[in-house]
């Protein structure tokens, strides 16, 4: 039978039998098979290098605890402890080769981490690869664990890891927009409700409403942190923590929280805790509402910029590239576009993460590796729509602001201050003969009611109209951002 690759092999043996594994590789046989077993997505748990360090730190957190209760020898635990340290500094990261879709609810990558783990170790202590007898992948990396709790653990933490970036993307992005609102605090223009003219507010007031969007979803993504430290760790295969020390739960806990300096707490029931995704289900909610937010942002971005003849030619979102290969001089707005895409994405990356939770049977759920890629991908893909949204789109919007000026004293929607004075049917009469003639309901009313020129003035001054809540956006503008 021909190898699976050229080159030259060492022998490995596993409860199925033996089999050949590439000499110069630090995975051992059970990594083999899972190459073999699960070439679908040419995706490997490489890809995640969040993943990679938080599953090392993990293993370096059970050793401590194997050596601090005297169940592993100083000399084997340094070895192993290095190991943890190289993979954590990212210097093994091609040696991850199993697909992120695996089945074995993560099997294959705890075998693959203990594996390049063991090699490494006995590389340092100047044995051959292979040479399990002196430090076992199983025996002595992986003692008093299972994968039930080592990699859900490591998954929490590689999502905790992955979320700090992206949230800082979302604060900045909630500053830009702050920022852009001071700006305009005072230039106003005409509020829309289904697409049709509404009463005048300023473009502060507008671009302040999506500020507040990105500064409340930083707020709920910040509250994730501590549901997802709470570990089970220490619960070996269901919960029970069988085949581990019955102190060592405790003191796997503790070495973690040192080793990340994230709040790692034990789960109240390892038992639930090893079936439990709510944590994941919640992390993904969370995502989906930041993307319903950036994708109602960009949506109402593109509209306003609209144009610039034909449209609403509100604002000016800057020119990235050439809109058309037959129009000349046609501008789309491709960064609001990019992002509504990646907003998609999150959308389907949501379904398969709910879908992924909701199949755990009795005590395990199989299907974490796909809920935990999922999620690593959807953080990196809003994290970087954010990134381009922000600074080649957001930072360099204009406004035209006569544009927005005309668009306030024409609507026929200002009106509505007239109610109190009038009552609804005048005021909806004045409304009507302006947008008929095609005057300003100033225009109208002056001609259609006694009031005083200096009354009507204030009833339908556009700035005293978008005032009306007080001054939101200063009261509540970059500075807070």
């Amino acid at each position: 039978m021909p190898l699976p690759f050229s080159g030259p092999a060492r022998i490995e043996h596993d409860s199925l039998g033996e089999m050949p594994v590439p000499a110069n590789v630090y995975w051992g046989i059970n990594v083999q098979r899972a190459i073999q077993n699960f070439p679908v997505s040419d995706t490997p748990i490489s890809r995640h290098p969040e993943l990679i360090a938080g599953y090392a730190q993990v293993k370096r957190a059970c050793v401590d605890a194997n050596e601090e209760l005297g169940l592993i020898d100083p000399m084997r635990a340094e070895l192993i402890r290095q190991a943890c340290r190289d993979i954590e500094a990212g210097e093994l990261a091609d040696q991850f080769p199993v697909d992120v879709r695996q089945g074995g609810a993560g099997t294959s990558t705890n075998m693959n981490m203990n594996e390049v783990i063991a090699n490494r170790a006995l590389e340092l202590a100047g044995h051959q690869r292979g040479d399990y007898g002196y430090i076992h992948p199983n025996d002595h990396v992986n003692k008093s664990q299972s994968t039930n709790d080592t990699y859900p653990a490591a998954c929490r933490l590689a999502l905790i890891t992955a979320l700090k970036p992206m949230i800082e993307e979302c604060r900045l992005l909630a500053r830009a927009f702050h920022k852009l609102a001071d700006k305009h605090i005072n230039d106003v223009t005409i509020g829309r409700t289904q697409l049709q003219d509404a009463v005048p507010m300023t473009y502060g007031q507008e671009f302040h409403a999506f500020a507040s969007y990105f500064k409340a979803d930083k707020a709920s993504l910040d509250k994730l942190e501590p549901e997802l430290a709470v570990m089970n760790l220490g619960g070996t295969a269901i919960g029970t923590g069988i085949c581990a020390d019955i102190r060592f739960r405790k003191s796997a806990i503790e070495h973690l929280g040192e080793i990340t300096g994230y709040p790692v707490t034990a789960a109240p029931d390892p038992i639930a805790a090893t079936s439990d995704m709510s944590a994941f289900v919640n992390t993904s909610s969370a995502l989906k509402n930041l993307a319903v937010h950036l994708k109602k942002a960009a949506d109402d971005l593109r509209l306003l910029n609209s144009g610039p003849r034909c449209g609403f030619n509100d604002i000016n979102v800057p020119p990235r590239q050439a809109g058309s290969s037959i129009m000349p001089g046609k501008v789309n707005p491709v960064i609001p576009e990019c992002v509504d895409q990646c907003c998609f994405t999150v959308f389907g990356m949501d379904t398969t993460v709910n879908w992924a939770c909701a199949e755990g049977q009795l005590q395990l759920n199989a299907f974490e590796p796909v809920a935990v890629h999922t999620l690593l991908e959807g953080i990196r893909l809003l994290g970087n729509a954010m990134r381009t949204f922000r600074l080649n789109c957001v930072d360099g919007i204009t406004v035209n602001l006569e544009q927005g000026r005309q668009f306030a004293a024409e609507s026929p929607s200002i009106s509505a201050s007239l109610n109190s004075e009038i009552g609804y049917e005048r005021a909806a009469a004045i409304a009507k003969e302006a947008l008929h003639t095609k005057r300003t309901v100033r225009e109208v009313a002056g001609e259609r009611t006694d009031m005083p020129d200096g009354r009507l003035d204030q009833l339908l001054d556009p700035i005293t109209l978008s005032r009306r809540l007080g001054q939101t956006c200063r009261e509540q503008g970059g500075a807070q951002a």
